[in-house]
């Protein structure tokens, strides 16, 4: 679990790099990573180029199928409603998470996963480095706000 979210964290930093929000995901099936990505919204100025729905369709054509059965899937950052979704859809098995939303006190994630109008429900766990991706995150932010204000 630990090298997933490590190689997770590795494209996170590498968006960062790249002046897009630092989110990475990457995507399991048998031990072996068979997608992945990070955010490129303002790369490509598309809404959807968040790094879960990128390595979801890596994974896709890696597979040939929309069905991604037993496979997990490892983000720096708990997904929003729309990664949530498509990871519901994609029929991931278990999603991994390191950092929390900071205006995540609602449950929404846990809602949309679980929801009966859903034929498939995904696990949801947190796994290790919660402490790197909220750095990256927080350092991100400060530098465009810095960026900002000149």
């Amino acid at each position: 679990m630990e090298k997933f979210i490590n190689q997770a964290l590795i494209l996170a930093r590498k968006a960062a790099n790249k002046g897009e929000i630092p989110v990475g995901a990457v995507i399991v099936k048998n031990g072996k990573i068979i997608g992945e990505g990070y955010n490129k919204r303002e790369q490509k100025q598309i809404a959807t180029k968040h790094a879960e729905i990128i390595a979801i369709e890596k994974a896709c054509k890696k597979l040939k199928s929309w069905r991604l059965d037993d496979c997990e899937i490892y983000v720096t950052l708990e997904p929003c409603p729309m990664c949530a979704g498509a990871i519901a859809n994609a029929r991931i098995k278990t999603l991994y998470y390191s950092a929390k939303e900071k205006t995540s006190n609602d449950n929404l994630l846990e809602t949309i996963l679980s929801s009966n109008r859903l034929n498939h429900k995904v696990e949801i766990k947190r796994c290790g480095g919660e402490k790197e991706a909220e750095s990256l995150l927080k350092e991100f932010f400060k530098n465009k706000r810095k960026k900002s204000s000149n």
